[in-house]
């Protein structure tokens, strides 16, 4: 089973996320309102998967940003960022960050699982790539 880690200010929201990833066969380690104890959650638990609010990955802590520090030290684990907006500038800065994929809200559970499936799926087949 695939843990995640959920890290979003807005407690229904990660309610919500943790039911979606529960009932789709996730294992959900933790839950945090804010990147730096998601950070220590992750640090903890070394989840497959992170999904983390854009605010939270806006916001840098006196470390720098959220995901600089997961990249570095949990290199493996895809994060998935969570927003009820999403445009191009956002992508493509949190694509150079490291972000892997996206999660729109308000959720629908079969595209929230589907975005997670493919996003695996394509990082799996691209390391098995020659």
């Amino acid at each position: 089973m695939l843990k995640a880690i959920i890290v979003d200010a807005n407690a229904v929201a990660r309610g919500s996320l943790n039911t979606v990833l529960t009932d789709g066969g996730y294992g959900v380690a933790g839950q945090t309102h804010t990147g730096t104890l998601g950070l220590a959650l992750a640090l903890k638990h070394q989840p497959h998967i992170i999904c983390i609010a854009r605010e939270q990955i806006d916001d840098a802590n006196d470390d720098g940003d959220v995901v600089t520090q997961l990249r570095a030290r949990l290199p493996k684990t895809l994060i998935f960022m969570v927003s009820g907006t999403l445009d191009a500038p956002t992508i493509q800065q949190a694509l150079a960050r490291g972000v892997h994929g996206f999660i729109v809200k308000p959720f629908k559970a079969d595209t929230v699982l589907r975005t997670i499936r493919n996003t695996v799926l394509a990082i799996v087949k691209k390391h098995r790539a020659p």
